[in-house]
């Protein structure tokens, strides 16, 4: 009985540390290819995963937005204008672009969050296309149709991260502190608190858990972390116009979530790995990539309805098994 339960809780463990491990040789690959293909695809993975953190954020207590684009624009429209109009260091309009989308998610959180499934995802969907519109009609702050172009890069203490070698590891350490507040989340009270609203809400509420409250809050800190990757993402690639934070990318953030695995806590990084690269790889068969990226959601919803981040428990508990 001992052996069996040391295979039991020896086998996620090695999983998990194969796991790891191939995360951090996936993460070192620029850097052994020197490529600046390969340096620019890890940025835009570092990226998208940490807007997908903020969307898997908002699904632990059940809810699925498709306004995250907004929110991610709100965060990236932010960020430039302090920059470009205050001349106020990209250190500091990166986390003010999370503080206004955060605050912006917060005041409409509440009357929103009313609506429960079917009726919060028509409602966001139709919040992204409001924003884009409003966007477009205010050229002045937004560029309009044009866009805003030679939005100034990324730079630490007087230097600029003008090379794409130079921004990959403020990239990844920004990604490890997204990454380590949803672990902080998910692993104490406040994940408790949304585990229990995601999985009865009547339930949580008799309990005496202040649904209504805990979902804004969720939905807060969502919107705040996709704020601050949509600032990350316009110093970047130093262009953005309303149609860069369009429908198209709420659902591309969905895809990735619902990929890596919802609710698990490694998801948005597995779905943001594995999804981000697929267009440049699918250059030659652009017709073909929303069907693919339907093929590709089908089979992760048929076959691994945990995700891809929940493959290692599933093979363990095949082998458990057997």
């Amino acid at each position: 009985m001992s052996s069996a339960l040391t295979r039991t809780t020896s086998g996620p463990r090695a999983m998990a540390l194969l796991w790891a491990v191939a995360l951090v040789a996936v993460a070192l690959i620029p850097w052994i290819t020197g490529s600046t293909f390969h340096f620019h695809i890890a940025i835009m993975v570092c990226i998208s995963a940490m807007a997908t953190g903020g969307l898997a954020v908002t699904a632990w207590v059940g809810q699925l937005s498709l306004a995250h684009a907004a929110f991610a624009g709100i965060g990236a429209y932010t960020s430039v204008l302090l920059v470009t109009r205050l001349d106020l260091p990209v250190l500091l309009g990166l986390p003010a672009g999370a503080l206004v989308a955060g605050g912006v998610a917060f005041v409409i959180g509440a009357p929103l969050l009313r609506l429960r499934g079917v009726y919060f995802v028509l409602i966001t969907f139709a919040l992204n296309e409001l924003f884009r519109l409003v966007m477009l009609e205010i050229p002045e702050y937004s560029g309009g149709s044009s866009g805003i172009a030679g939005i100034p890069k990324i730079s630490l203490f007087g230097a600029t991260l003008s090379s794409y070698e130079a921004v990959y590891p403020f990239a990844l350490v920004c990604l490890a502190l997204v990454m380590g507040l949803l672990v902080l989340i998910r692993k104490g009270q406040l994940g408790r608190r949304f585990g229990a609203v995601e999985e009865n809400l009547a339930l949580a509420e008799a309990s005496g858990i202040p649904t209504a409250r805990t979902q804004n809050l969720a939905f807060t800190i969502g919107s705040a972390i996709a704020g601050f990757a949509g600032a990350f993402l316009a110093h970047y690639v130093g262009f953005i116009s309303p149609e860069t934070f369009g429908f198209q990318l709420s659902v591309s953030y969905v895809i990735m979530l619902v990929t890596g695995g919802r609710l698990a806590l490694w998801g948005p990084l597995v779905g943001a790995l594995f999804l981000t690269p697929l267009p440049e790889f699918l250059r030659g068969a652009v017709e073909y990539q929303h069907i693919i990226y339907g093929v590709i959601l089908i089979a992760v919803l048929r076959f691994l309805p945990q995700g891809l981040a929940g493959l290692p428990a599933q093979l363990s508990r095949k082998e458990g098994r057997a």
